[in-house]
């Protein structure tokens, strides 16, 4: 008899995930079993898993132990959809503290922070009018230019290299259509290649940019691992961060991203981002292992 794997189904923004319980860490999914629950014709389908593990279980993940020693019980272990190591996921991290609530694993009162484990390091979280706000941390904005080339545009675009704990190139576009005529089923190609690949941002400013102080952007991405997602949290807080750099001193620090799934907030405050949207916990189930 296969080995059945209980589990439940969740969203940010249209950004989906397959979430399954291992508070001990005892489960060891292989490439190849994540891409099958993935997999959206024969498996469950999802963007990626989040494995719901306590910090103190996993002695040999990176930043594990740092998650302890601040205090972070819960660890979220990230795998992209063919199953490869991603440092971070902020639409993830909504939907897994979505779960340790339902599930009755964690509390979070109005005014109360969280803190959870993850490969980025222990991140601080909220409660926020539009569902959870994750401080993401400080951020870099990378000084090496990189060439974007993606179908559906005539020319090669430079893009911005942007690092919130994982790695981002933002690229931005002239107007709506050029957004909408990207062929995103085709990965984008970048000259260089940064060493660990990274996650590429399509970006319109909306006209006019900024209004009432709160600059407002469409975007969509092409994930790492996955492909074109309906969202993506580290990538909505990477693009804002990317405009606001090429608007130069004025741009505001409070944004609007509206991306295909949905629109979240980007904050920037004393040198770190804050990345805030919904979470919501679709269906559970049980899945037979490959």
């Amino acid at each position: 008899m296969p080995q059945t794997l209980p589990f439940t189904k969740g969203h940010g923004t249209g950004n989906d995930f397959v979430i399954v319980a291992d508070p001990e860490g005892t489960l060891e999914l292989s490439d190849d079993q994540i891409a099958a629950m993935c997999d959206r014709r024969f498996g469950i389908g999802a963007d990626g898993i989040l494995r719901v593990v306590r910090s103190a279980a996993l002695p040999d993940v990176p930043r594990a132990a740092e998650a302890v020693a601040a205090g972070a019980e819960w660890f979220m272990d990230y795998r992209n959809a063919d199953g490869s190591i991603a440092e971070m996921c902020g639409n993830g991290i909504r939907v897994f503290l979505r779960y340790l609530l339902e599930a009755r694993l964690a509390t979070l009162g109005e005014g109360e922070r969280i803190l959870i484990g993850t490969r980025n390091g222990p991140l601080s979280m909220t409660r926020h009018e539009l569902g959870f706000e994750v401080d993401l941390g400080a951020f870099r904005i990378e000084d090496d230019g990189v060439l974007v080339r993606a179908k559906g545009l005539g020319v090669a675009r430079p893009g911005l290299g942007v690092d919130v704990g994982n790695p981002h190139v933002v690229v931005a576009l002239a107007d709506d259509d050029e957004l909408d005529g990207l062929d995103l089923t085709v990965q984008p190609i970048l000259s260089p290649l940064p060493a660990d690949g990274a996650n590429v941002e399509f970006v319109v400013p909306s006209d006019p940019l900024v209004r009432d102080g709160v600059g407002t952007i469409r975007m969509r991405v092409f994930e790492r691992g996955v492909g074109e997602t309906l969202s993506c949290g580290t990538g909505v807080a990477a693009s804002a961060l990317a405009v606001r750099d090429w608007a130069g001193r004025a741009a505001p620090d409070r944004w609007t991203v509206h991306v295909p799934g949905g629109t979240l907030g980007v904050r920037v405050v004393d040198g770190h981002v804050l990345l805030s949207g919904p979470a919501t916990l679709v269906f559970s189930g049980e899945v037979a292992l490959a």
